[in-house]
């Protein structure tokens, strides 16, 4: 059967109980949607290998397509990194000298070794598609444009590798350089993981914030759009988190950014609606700018997260209204691209007496 021309889904975390897994996938099913996100992180990794396998399987026997997530195995987002409790060299430093608590450094050979032995675990339990979510580099938000600020990553490593590139002492303040070195460190990164995963026989896919200064963001995004083995990009515009007046230009704005960039690069895509951190009266919003997004182009969305987040703190302050609103929206996209697909279909036969 041919894929659908429009993919909806949802990330799923909080449960790791495969009982209660098949009565939401069940849901998710009915809901007409496509995708789920799973988690897979560290502690998964050592303490349910075998029940992510299920849950996989579970998700698939409900029709629906499993994307892998890389939750917090690297530190945010999602967890602070098992990884540096046994690396502790391979802590990212900020650039005023301090040690960064959770997040590992890029360069760390250690940590590429990691990861990769990750994606045969992922491999192995049945993944497919591995969803690379929101790499950056925690740094502090400018007050002004030309404000310089403490960034990461100054670790030894960075520091020799930088004067290498630049033949100067690595500054102590984000500056153009420091930002081209961090993107050519991402670039690096994801050029050799993507590759390997590919490797394996998985669909590798990317969403970046919209911060400019993480290192990356959608702004530039294209900076890694030349690697091979990535196959599709996207960004999560949520506009609660961002405070924005209106969330359909926002969501339209930005998606439209991103399906450009996918065009020129001939990538897919995956665009992100805020499900999760929504005030209450204010779940309306979802339907607008699902909607924008899908008048952008979009035709991967994707809602963070299933039942509004309600297995978290950052859950919407009405989570199961949110989670109706969701599927709604969905729906009418759903709804909407039904109805596309069958003006271009009855335009041939237009006019003809039949």
């Amino acid at each position: 059967m041919s894929k659908r021309s429009l993919l909806t889904g949802v990330a799923y975390h909080g449960n790791r109980m495969p009982s209660h897994v098949r009565t939401d996938m069940r849901e998710i099913a009915r809901a007409d949607m496509d995708i789920v996100v799973h988690m897979f992180s560290h502690t998964d990794w050592e303490r349910h290998k075998t029940v992510m396998k299920d849950i996989f399987a579970i998700t698939e026997d409900q029709g629906l397509e499993v994307w892998v997530d890389n939750w917090g195995i690297g530190g945010a987002p999602g967890d602070k990194s098992h990884f540096l409790s046994y690396h502790p060299d391979a802590h990212m430093y900020n650039s005023d000298g301090t040690m960064h608590p959770y997040q590992v450094c890029l360069n760390s050979p250690e940590y590429r070794r990691f990861v990769k032995d990750w994606l045969d675990t992922v491999a192995e339990i049945g993944g497919k598609t591995i969803f690379w979510d929101e790499p950056f580099f925690p740094t502090p938000a400018p007050k002004t444009p030309d404000e310089r600020v403490v960034y990461t990553c100054r670790c030894p490593r960075c520091q020799k590798m930088f004067e290498e590139r630049y033949h100067h002492p690595m500054p102590t303040l984000l500056c153009p350089e420091v930002d081209e070195f961090r993107t050519a460190t991402l670039l690096d990164y994801f050029g050799e993981i993507t590759a390997y995963s590919a490797s394996l026989g998985m669909y590798n896919a990317v969403c970046v914030m919209l911060k400019p200064h993480y290192g990356i963001c959608l702004d530039t995004l294209d900076k890694i759009c030349s690697l091979p083995h990535l196959h599709n990009v996207g960004c999560d515009p949520y506009w609660y988190s961002a405070k924005a007046d209106d969330a359909y230009d926002f969501v339209f704005e930005r998606t439209k950014k991103n399906m450009q960039i996918a065009k020129d690069y001939k990538k897919d895509h995956n665009v992100w609606i805020q499900s999760y951190h929504v005030p209450r009266g204010r779940e309306e919003e979802i339907i607008e700018a699902t909607a924008a997004a899908y008048d952008a182009g979009a035709r991967t969305l994707l809602a963070w997260g299933f039942h509004g987040s309600e297995s978290n703190d950052y859950r919407a302050a009405n989570p199961e209204r949110t989670w109706d609103i969701t599927v709604e929206a969905m729906r009418r996209v759903r709804a909407e691209e039904r109805d596309r697909q069958l003006a271009e279909k009855r335009k041939k036969y237009k006019g003809l007496d039949v």
